[in-house]
């Protein structure tokens, strides 16, 4: 597959940030005297891969559209300055892999996270120079097998992979009509049979193999 398209989910693709986002909205919540539970680890990496719209709507359930709004505005804010300064924790062999898989690749993310999300992945763990472009639906308002497309065409990538870890991963690479790798490592269970990576290390491999029956 030379000089196409990989695209990457971010969220138990590239790496966990469920406790540094877990710690900043409980920072966040705890601004709040109307709110008395806090997001654990376990119900984040639950939420891993959905927008933040669907999270407000089942973490503040209790809450009006225009609270939730408030609420989750506020651990954005809160979520994006942890991130900057405490990252997360990248799955093993990720930067190997990049750095394998770009000097033959074009590589992507589309996450389903706000603005700023990836920008600060990326500058917390110095991995810009791998990737060309990136895109999520706090920028665009679009669905993620939309934001998968968009990249594609505008870097007018004929031929990609999608590597993602959750049952919407696989629908979004659908809908964008192209292949799908399941990591399997990740946080997410796919009910059908689909080509897999069990670590990072893998996926150079199953992109291989894809590439060779298309």
């Amino acid at each position: 597959m030379t000089k196409e398209g990989i695209i990457f989910d971010l969220d138990g693709t590239l790496w966990d940030s469920s406790e540094s986002v877990a710690n900043s909205w409980n920072d966040a919540i705890a601004t709040y005297d109307n709110i008395n539970y806090k997001m654990t680890v376990q119900a984040m990496k639950g939420f891993m891969g959905k927008t933040i719209d669907e999270i407000a709507a089942l973490f503040f359930a209790d809450f009006s559209l225009d609270e939730r709004k408030q609420i989750i505005d506020r651990c954005i804010m809160f979520e994006q300055d942890y991130i900057e300064k405490n990252g997360g924790i990248l799955f093993p062999g990720v930067e190997e892999t990049l750095e394998l898989l770009s000097s033959q690749n074009r590589l992507f993310i589309v996450s389903n996270c706000q603005e700023g999300y990836i920008e600060a992945f990326l500058k917390y763990h110095k991995l810009n120079k791998y990737f060309d472009d990136y895109e999520n639906p706090g920028r665009t308002g679009k669905t993620k097998g939309e934001n998968i497309k968009l990249v594609m065409e505008r870097n007018n990538i004929d031929r990609a992979v999608y590597v993602g870890d959750t049952e919407g991963d696989l629908i979004s690479a659908r809908f964008a009509g192209i292949p799908f790798i399941h990591a399997r490592y990740g946080f997410g269970k796919i009910r059908e049979i689909v080509p897999y990576a069990d670590s990072v290390f893998q996926i150079p491999a199953r992109v291989k193999e894809i590439a060779n029956k298309m």
